[in-house]
């Protein structure tokens, strides 16, 4: 720290704060960075998590989906997004045989074989093409207003096919893939967009379902979800350096304690390990769960309100892939995103044992192999056949882990596990490398380890339910923060996180529009 009283202080480390913090320092502000671990980056981190092992996962966050090209231009980040060779693949048994459903990157005549193979027609194909150009669209019409002012729900309708609208925005996601799709499996893979890190029915009236689905499909006007190389830690040490040699200073093991807003500016109040800190500050921009800056703004917790996250996320290392029963290329089956147990009817069983206090019988779930598209994480296990795993489970609120959890974690684990080895000629924990005191490459965070380690409550990935990315006919847009969707209920203090209107996902776009409303106050 180089003064006490600074433009703008950012509260967390993570990688929208520290978006925000390049463009406010490279305008000229001066900027100040508190961050309660001991080191940056938040969700989107890489981590050495086996003794002994040197592959580093990326343990939280694992794809970037959302990430603007033109934000990565306008900060210089030197990281490398790479796609995946493989689309999706989602092994099946039907009468007694194991296929699989590929979709390749780009699509080709073997994904239309699959298809085929699968439904016994074209017709899913045509059905899934046609959905997929017509979700096109619709993301080529709000990617570009993610880094502007809130567009009105109105203007955003009005270039999108009045049909379109009705299936993604107005009605349950689940009746629009009842109409397009026949096949069960199709309509779960189409599906699963719309759980990530969300915890309900597809018919859920809501509509936080079709609100993920749209946040999953609509980054830079496409929706594809890139490997970064080297990691996800490799993103925020890139934002990290832009901001640092931009000028903002960025202090870990920094744990705020009060946010005290005046007419003008705020005070922040913080521990350093030896003796409680504080400075002033003109703006304060909370990269910290809205339920969690209430808090540190003198307000009482509310329990009634706190998130609830509900995935389950297994980090492994392999010594090697394991073969699959549908005779499927293990290195074109786990290149993608491997989906498990998601029948749209499964997820919804699914769903209704979880809501009624169950884990599910049957885990809904997918895997992802980093290794094929990025070996670098492997470090010296490169090239010897080894590979990264990891596996994100759907409907596992942390209700199920509150009254034993080690007991419900070891539970859904079995359950995850037993989704994909129905589907391999040998049971993927024959296929575990073990760490230096032997035991096996596994690690299982639920989400109440979510919310110990990152200071998300109820370990929601998301900070809360996601909001349409546009603003309601009758909201007041008087002020930058609320153009930009931003605002709290103090003009001094600003979300940057994934609370904020637009935040969500690996994408530093609540970060960067903050960062634009502060420039516009100040």
């Amino acid at each position: 720290m180089t003064r006490n009283d600074y433009d703008v202080v950012v509260v967390g480390g993570g990688h929208n704060a520290l978006v925000s913090a390049a463009y406010l320092a490279r305008a000229g502000l001066s900027v100040l960075v508190l961050e309660r671990l001991g080191r940056l980056g938040g969700a989107a981190v890489s981590t050495q998590a086996f003794a002994g092992q040197p592959a580093r996962l990326s343990r939280y966050s694992y794809l970037v989906s959302l990430m603007p090209d033109a934000l990565m231009a306008d900060l210089d980040l030197d990281v490398r997004l790479v796609s995946r060779r493989t689309a999706s693949y989602t092994p099946y048994l039907r009468d007694g045989r194991h296929g699989g459903l590929l979709v390749e990157r780009p699509e080709g005549e073997a994904t239309r074989a699959s298809f085929r193979e699968l439904t016994g027609s074209d017709d899913e194909h045509d059905a899934w093409r046609a959905f997929y150009a017509e979700v096109g669209t619709l993301a080529e019409a709000v990617a570009p207003t993610l880094l502007e002012p809130l567009p009105t729900e109105r203007d955003v309708a009005a270039g999108v096919d009045p049909a379109l609208w009705r299936d993604v925005v107005t009605e349950p996601l689940g009746a629009a893939l009842r109409r397009r799709f026949r096949d069960e499996t199709v309509r779960g893979v189409v599906a699963t967009d719309a759980l990530i890190g969300t915890f309900a029915s597809l018919d859920d009236p809501s509509l936080v379902q079709n609100r993920c689905f749209l946040y999953h499909l609509v980054g830079n006007g496409t929706g594809e979800w890139r490997v970064p190389v080297g990691g996800m830690g490799a993103v925020t040490d890139a934002l990290a350096r832009t901001a640092a040699s931009a000028g903002a200073e960025l202090v870990t093991d920094a744990g705020v304690s009060a946010i005290r807003p005046g007419p003008d500016g705020a005070e922040v109040r913080w521990h350093d390990g030896t003796r409680e800190r504080g400075v002033t500050c003109r703006r304060v921009l909370s990269g910290v769960a809205p339920w969690v800056l209430r808090i540190l703004l003198g307000e009482e917790a509310e329990p009634g309100t706190k998130p609830s996250g509900a995935q389950l996320k297994i980090n492994m290392l392999l010594e090697r892939l394991p073969r699959l029963r549908s005779g499927v290329d293990p290195e074109v089956a786990f290149a993608g995103t491997l989906h498990l147990a998601q029948r749209f009817d499964q997820l919804e069983a699914a769903y209704a044992q979880a809501a009624a206090g169950g884990m599910p019988d049957v885990l809904p779930g997918e895997v992802y192999c980093h290794s094929l598209t990025d070996p670098s994480i492997l470090g010296d296990l490169a090239g010897t056949g080894a590979h990264t795993l990891t596996y994100f489970g759907l409907h596992t609120p942390d209700t199920l882990f509150a009254e034993d959890p080690e007991a419900a974690r070891t539970l859904a684990v079995e359950r995850a596990l037993a989704s994909l080895d129905e589907h391999l000629e040998e049971p993927l924990r024959s296929c575990l490398m073990t760490d230096a005191d032997g035991r096996p490459c596994l690690e299982a965070k639920v989400p109440q380890d979510v919310e110990a380690d990152l200071a998300m409550p109820g370990g929601h990935i998301f900070h809360g339910h996601l909001e349409w990315p546009w603003s309601p006919g009758r909201a007041r847009l008087e002020t930058p923060a609320q153009r930009w969707g931003v605002a709290t209920d103090s003009d001094v203090v600003l979300l940057c996180g994934s609370g904020a209107r637009r935040g969500g996902a690996v994408s530093g776009i609540g970060g960067h529009n903050a960062a634009q409303a502060v420039l516009e106050e100040l």
